[in-house]
């Protein structure tokens, strides 16, 4: 994919970018903020930078909004001229200073929402003003270089709000006028964000003015019961338009009990939500417009969308302001979805220069590797093993769950929740287990288990059990055992991952060795305890202090994109930038996978 160089002076800051990138967003992904108001829609006329390097174009917008003198002389509005040769251009100094907040992993993000409101004094009716009540409105919007669509449902407010006086404030999400409030209401300005994943939903209410969290929850999606996976998930919506029905109603559910607990919690109401940012992964984004995603699961695997959405929140049936918008995360494909662009997005990897490997273990392991000049991105077909799917006693990361294990003379178990007696092993206690079986010598290389007999000696020996068929087993408790089996379909789900980091890797000609960093994302590689990650084969052989957990970054970077809408314009560039490798037409991929399946020897791994 061809990559522009762009220039910035007096600085000397140079990015590389897609064609047709604008300078304005390029020069975000530089980490340089240009002046805008309007979002970068080109109608407030601040963001003009000049051209040095070449001749570019004017478009309509720099006729409206710069003199012809300044033209002539080179200045373009940055958000309207897009490149596509390399090229240099002279940022004038901000005429204000930004404000900003870390967010993500140690991303300074300036904070300028897409949603703006706007205190208007507008001029009373008189006989000589026939203007209409929205002219009045997009006349004093215009001023501050904001052009505005207006749906419906709000004009059938607006006369009783102007009844009240001449004093509004007026709510512009993007260029849509969302609500026209009697008075000064600035004070309550709020988003919400969610993280929609196939186990677990995350809202986050954000007060835009500060960017600060005013209050998150968490909840099991409520499809949980049409399946535990998207690929169940999908085959109850192949039954017919009413199991579709039924996928997007649980869903919205489950997002809009967590809209009112978080309103709750924060003592907001709903109707000063003006926009939501949604993030998931392609099946879900489908389920929640009610979307028929069949041909997700069906070769050649292509989604009826991908693309970002900018949607009515009625229209989507989520309960914040009716008129407030939603928007939606792209995806870069079928199975690398909207997640993982907010995986990107809060963890700068396709803005650095360092070489960084980033993991979000799953159903769907997805992987994205590579730096600021080039990022590929695939996903593994993991299956529910890390979620404790198919495990004889596998449960999920909730109480009673055991998370971690460490064998020496005894068996030491970290059980989730204070004082709970284990009921059940979780993705992290599994991997914990099969590594620290591997480090005592009671686990081949090959994944076979040790007998009793074999393992005469060995303080743990006693522990190596067989159930009625003659499976071994490795008894954590006297109630819990990880089973021959279970440690089977570990090495089924690690063997698919590694097998996809290799490729990744071979598409960037880099070997594990030149890793600066990896980075495991979501809940589950939180609680992953990298060394054991090491040990089982889930992550190459880097040194153990390149592996860092990162958390919910796909949360955080819904959020961070309803806080600044220049980190939302970044993020929907991603797909274009990021090449997207679909693993079934990898020649030797299952070749590949029956390799992984061994564990790495132990010398390897240190």
């Amino acid at each position: 994919m061809r990559k522009l160089q762009i220039t910035y002076l007096p600085s000397g800051i140079a990015v590389h970018v897609p064609v047709g990138t604008t300078l304005f967003n390029a020069a975000h992904w530089a980490g340089l903020p240009i002046d805008s108001t309007c979002g970068g829609r080109g109608t407030c006329g601040k963001c003009a930078v000049r051209v040095v390097s070449r001749e570019a174009e004017p478009t309509p917008a720099d006729h409206r909004h710069l003199a012809q003198e300044r033209i002539e002389m080179g200045w373009r509005l940055s958000c309207r001229c897009e490149v596509h040769e390399d090229m240099s251009c002279e940022v004038p100094r901000p005429m204000r200073t930004p404000r900003a907040a870390t967010m993500g992993v140690g991303r300074l993000v300036l904070l300028e929402p897409n949603v703006r409101k706007l205190l208007l004094e507008l001029p009373e009716p008189a006989l000589e003003d026939h203007r209409s009540h929205l002219e009045r409105i997009r006349d004093a919007l215009a001023v501050e270089g904001l052009e505005i669509d207006v749906g419906p449902s709000l004009l059938r407010r607006l006369a009783a709000t102007l009844a009240d006086g001449v004093t509004v404030t007026a709510t512009v999400v993007g260029h849509h006028l969302v609500a026209v409030e009697a008075g000064d209401t600035r004070d309550r300005t709020f988003g919400v964000s969610f993280d929609v994943g196939t186990t677990t939903v995350v809202a986050t209410l954000v007060d835009l003015r500060s960017g600060a969290a005013a209050a998150v929850a968490s909840t099991i999606n409520r499809q949980a019961p049409f399946g535990a996976d998207v690929i169940a998930r999908i085959g109850h919506a192949m039954t017919g338009p009413q199991a579709i029905e039924q996928l997007r109603a649980a869903v919205l559910e489950t997002m809009n009990d967590l809209l009112d607990e978080t309103c709750a919690a924060a003592d907001v109401a709903p109707a000063h939500v003006y926009e939501s940012v949604v993030v998931g992964n392609a099946t879900m984004l489908h389920l929640l417009l009610g979307v028929d995603p069949r041909s997700i699961a069906l070769s050649p695997f292509v989604a009826t969308f991908l693309e970002p959405q900018d949607l009515r929140a009625a229209d989507v049936g989520l309960e914040i302001l009716p008129e407030g918008r939603v928007a939606l995360f792209p995806s870069i494909g079928a199975y690398v979805g909207a997640d993982i662009v907010a995986d990107v997005l809060a963890t700068g990897l396709a803005r650095g220069e360092k070489l960084r490997l980033l993991i979000d273990v799953g159903t769907n392991g997805e992987i994205v590797c590579g730096s600021a000049e080039r990022v590929v991105a695939t996903a593994a077909p993991a299956g529910p093993a890390f979620e404790g799917g198919q495990i004889l006693h596998g449960m999920r990361a909730t109480e009673g769950a055991i998370e971690g294990v460490v064998l020496g003379d005894q068996v030491r178990l970290q059980v989730i929740g204070s004082d709970r007696e284990p009921r059940g092993i979780c993705g992290s206690g599994l991997i914990d287990t099969v590594a620290q079986l591997r480090l005592a010598g009671l686990l081949k290389e090959n994944g076979i288990l040790l007998s009793g007999e074999e393992a005469t000696g060995h303080p743990l020996a006693d522990r190596l059990v067989e159930d009625a068929d003659g499976v071994r087993a490795f008894a954590l408790t006297r109630d819990i055992v990880l089973s021959q089996l279970d440690i089977r379909e570990l090495q089924s789900a690690k063997a698919a991952i590694a097998t996809g980091i290799q490729v990744a890797l071979d598409a960037l000609g880099l070997a594990p060795e030149q890793l600066d960093e990896v980075l495991l994302a979501g809940s589950f590689g939180t609680y992953i305890n990298p060394e054991s990650a090491r040990v089982v084969g889930l992550v190459p052989s880097v040194p153990v202090e390149r592996i860092r957990a990162v958390g919910n970054t796909a949360s955080e970077g819904a959020k961070m994109a309803l806080v600044s809408f220049r980190e939302r314009e970044m993020a929907f560039g991603f797909p274009a930038f990021i090449e997207y490798v679909e693993l079934s037409g990898v020649a030797d991929f299952n070749e590949r996978f029956i390799r992984n399946l061994a564990f790495p020897a132990l010398e390897a791994v240190g």
